[in-house]
C-alpha cells in the first residue's frame, strides 16, 4: 500500500486561512469519503471552508483556479478516476494531474491533491478513509494544503 511511510500528522493551527474543496461527482462512494476527510481535517484546523462539486476529475483545474483567484488561500482537489478499458484513463489522469500543478504554480497557493487514480473500485474504497480502509486519502490532502497555507503565509509575513 502507497501509505507506508507517510509522517504522523497532528492538527495544525490554520486560523484565517481559506480553503475551498472542489471535489468530483463521480463513483461518490469514495468521493464522499475523502470529503469528509478533508472536512475533519479542516474542521480541527480553525480554517474557514466551503465545498464546490464539479462534474469530474477534468473539472478539477479549471475551478481550483478560479476559486483560487476569488481569495482562497488553498484547495483540496478530490476526484476518482478508474481505469477502464480505454485510453481514457491516462488523458484524463494526466490532464488533471498536470492542471493541477499548473493552477498551483500559477497561483502561488497550495492545491492538497487529492485525485485518486486506480485500477478498480477496491483500490478506492482502501484509500477513502471509509470503515475500514487503510488510509484515508482525503484528510492528507487537506493537511498537506494546510500546512503549505500555513508555511507560505508565515514565509510571506
Amino acid at each position: 500500500m502507497s501509505g507506508h511511510g507517510a509522517p504522523e500528522t497532528r492538527a495544525v493551527d490554520a486560523t484565517g486561512i481559506e480553503v475551498v474543496i472542489v471535489a468530483g461527482l463521480w463513483h461518490d462512494v469514495i468521493s464522499d469519503g475523502l470529503i469528509a476527510g478533508a472536512e475533519r481535517v479542516l474542521a480541527a484546523s480553525g480554517a474557514s471552508w466551503r465545498l464546490e462539486r464539479v462534474a469530474g476529475s477534468f473539472e478539477l483545474p479549471v475551478v481550483s483556479k478560479a476559486v483560487l483567484d476569488a481569495g482562497a488561500d488553498a484547495v483540496v482537489a478530490l476526484g476518482v478516476i478508474i481505469r477502464g478499458g480505454t485510453p481514457h484513463f491516462e488523458y484524463v489522469s494526466a490532464a488533471a494531474t498536470d492542471g493541477l500543478t499548473r493552477v498551483a504554480l500559477d497561483t502561488g497557493k497550495p492545491v492538497g491533491f487529492g485525485l485518486l487514480t486506480l485500477d478498480d473500485e477496491q483500490q478506492g474504497i482502501d484509500r477513502a478513509g471509509l470503515p475500514g480502509s487503510k488510509e484515508d486519502k482525503g484528510a492528507e490532502a487537506a493537511d498537506a494544503a494546510l500546512r503549505t497555507a500555513v508555511l507560505l503565509r508565515d514565509l510571506r509575513d
